[in-house]
């Protein structure tokens, strides 16, 4: 499945949870915030098979989730940046 396939089967954005959404967007079926699967997979140094295992979750989610991610880098670093301040 391409990026954009990915996105829009496993992405989720709600306009009304934040400016746009983007930085509050989640897994469809799942509840998962992207910005807490990016956090996590940083952490890990860009293991996919573990962020899956550690959330339950598809290995082709994870993938939707960074393609996502780097479409969308700059809103979700945000993200990432208020929840360590």
């Amino acid at each position: 499945m391409d990026e954009t396939a990915l996105i829009q089967r496993y992405i989720d954005v709600q306009a009304d949870r934040s400016l746009d959404g983007r930085a509050d967007a989640r897994l469809r079926d799942y509840g998962v915030p992207i910005w807490a699967l990016i956090g996590q997979w940083q952490a890990l140094e860009g293991d996919i098979d573990i962020v899956a295992h550690d959330y339950q979750i598809p290995r082709e989610a994870v993938e939707a989730a960074l393609a996502y991610y780097q479409r969308n880098k700059k809103f979700i670093d945000a993200r990432l940046l208020l929840n360590t301040a």
